[in-house]
């Protein structure tokens, strides 16, 4: 009996080898952090594929439309798909991608954890890693160019004869590595703009309408004299402009307001948000796509989104 037969029957549990000498590779291949691949067991036979999502936030709105695109694309190739969520708590990342490497065939994530990612690649799946800075070059991944939608924001809003702009940016975050955060990007193309921006017009905010409104009032209270805002996403950015217009200010004609995704609740409120719209949906499809082209032997590569401005009142 050939070695790799007889690894194969031991890690899958086959009745034609020795108990002893399975337990024996069974030691070997713990020792060695060894994984049967689920998806090398299913070309033997018939078997669906699942594909593990894993998501940060199941009432976050910004994923329900990745979902949908995931679904989509995952159904019209026959694949199931297991959803998971890490409750944006960067801590529980590692344990669902130890649950995700034992119960699924490929897996798509937003995951930002360097363990994590490193744990679900070295499982040997098909993984896209989606809106992390830091993949590592032997992971596909989904890029959102958020370098070329600050430079439509700030320059709508400046072609608007806007000079002070503050910028509220979620607190919760990790750098981004050399592309940088969206506050550095936004600094960034406004001093290309020709504006004095610098740390100071950078508000910290929690990532909800609550988070937004509190980092209003920091904008307020501090006399930073702004004349518009551009928030993280469109959920900071609504609760920063309730909050305004609770405090006195006139949206957008004391204050304008950009957000950032292009959420459905985007254009519900009053004024209707202008926002850079990223489409998730096709983030989503994108991906699957790139699982479906690495179970053929595709190396990795990157899918890039690059956001669209939306302008929906006069700002």
């Amino acid at each position: 009996m050939s070695g790799h037969v007889t690894v194969s029957r031991a890690v899958n549990d086959k009745p034609e080898i020795d108990p002893a000498t399975r337990q024996r590779v069974l030691r070997v291949a713990q020792a060695m952090g060894y994984r049967p691949s689920r998806f090398a067991r299913g070309m033997v036979g018939p078997r669906i594929t699942t594909l593990g999502l894993v998501i940060a936030d199941v009432l976050n709105p910004f994923f329900p439309e990745v979902v949908s695109g995931v679904l989509a694309a995952a159904d019209e190739r026959g694949w199931q798909v297991a959803v998971y969520s890490t409750g944006s708590a960067l801590e529980r990342e590692a344990a669902v991608a130890r649950t995700v490497v034992d119960h699924v065939d490929a897996c798509v994530a937003f995951l930002l954890d360097p363990g994590a990612i490193e744990l679900i690649h070295r499982s040997g799946m098909p993984f896209v890693l989606l809106d992390n800075e830091h993949r590592p070059p032997a992971v596909s991944g989904g890029r959102i160019d958020f370098a070329a939608g600050m430079r439509q924001a700030v320059g709508h809003l400046v072609e608007r004869g806007h000079r002070r702009i503050a910028m509220l940016d979620d607190r919760g975050r990790p750098d981004a590595g050399e592309r940088g955060t969206r506050h550095s990007l936004f600094l960034r193309a406004a001093a290309e703009l020709g504006l004095p921006a610098d740390a100071g017009w950078v508000f910290p905010a929690v990532n909800s309408l609550d988070g937004g409104a509190a980092a209003m009032d920091d904008v307020l209270d501090t006399g930073f004299g702004a004349t518009a805002v551009l928030a993280y996403n469109d959920l900071i950015a609504i609760g920063a402009m309730r909050r305004a217009r609770d405090r006195g200010v006139r949206v957008p004609a004391d204050c304008a307001f950009v957000g950032c995704d292009g959420l459905t609740l985007s254009r519900l409120v009053d004024p209707p948000l202008t926002t850079l719209l990223i489409d998730k949906e096709l983030l989503g499809r994108s991906a699957v796509q790139q699982i479906a082209a690495q179970m053929t032997g595709v190396a990795a590569r990157e899918t890039v989104i690059v956001p669209r401005l939306v302008v929906r009142a006069p700002s």
